[in-house]
């Protein structure tokens, strides 16, 4: 995926002149030191310890039974979804995943795939995969600083597609 993939998706912003970005007053010479930079603004809680006792001092809830996906769920997402979004990691866009629904034996496939997660506990790494691209935010006077960029994160799209039918159920 190239910078130009994204030129519908973003909206057109003018931007001044490009600077280099500065971190802690030193200027960011070389693509390693942006690299770092960036990734240490963009996960800053990345290392950070989780303290999981906290989680004995919940009330335990009876759990409850997840409900197949059905055919209906995943095609109200789909056909609710922009046409005109980007390419993802696996070249997929969803224009091409409605086309891909309409044969009813490749949606059963993604559906049987979707409950299949669930029902062994596994998430595949392909669904992990993804794409960070950092955009500029809009209207700041200066883009010497990497607080005036925000990361967009685009994931597979199956992935993407299961992860909104499971907001929409709850």
């Amino acid at each position: 995926m190239s910078p130009w993939d994204l030129i519908n998706w973003v909206n057109k912003c003018k931007l001044p002149a490009v600077k280099l970005i500065k971190f802690n007053n030193q200027l960011c010479l070389e693509i390693d030191d942006l690299w770092n930079v960036l990734h240490s603004i963009f996960n800053k809680t990345q290392d950070r310890r989780v303290d999981f006792s906290l989680l004995d001092k919940l009330q335990d809830k009876k759990s409850e039974v997840w409900v197949p996906f059905s055919k209906v769920e995943f095609r109200n997402v789909i056909y609710n979804y922009n046409n005109f979004s980007t390419s993802r990691p696996d070249k997929l866009l969803w224009y091409h995943l409605k086309i891909i629904v309409n044969d009813s034996v490749y949606l059963s496939k993604i559906i049987d795939t979707a409950n299949m997660c669930f029902d062994i506990g596994f998430w595949p790494s392909h669904f992990k995969t993804s794409i960070s691209i950092i955009i500029p935010k809009p209207n700041k006077e200066s883009y010497d600083s990497p607080k005036f960029f925000r990361p967009i994160v685009l994931l597979n799209i199956i992935s993407k597609l299961i992860e909104k039918v499971i907001g929409e159920r709850l």
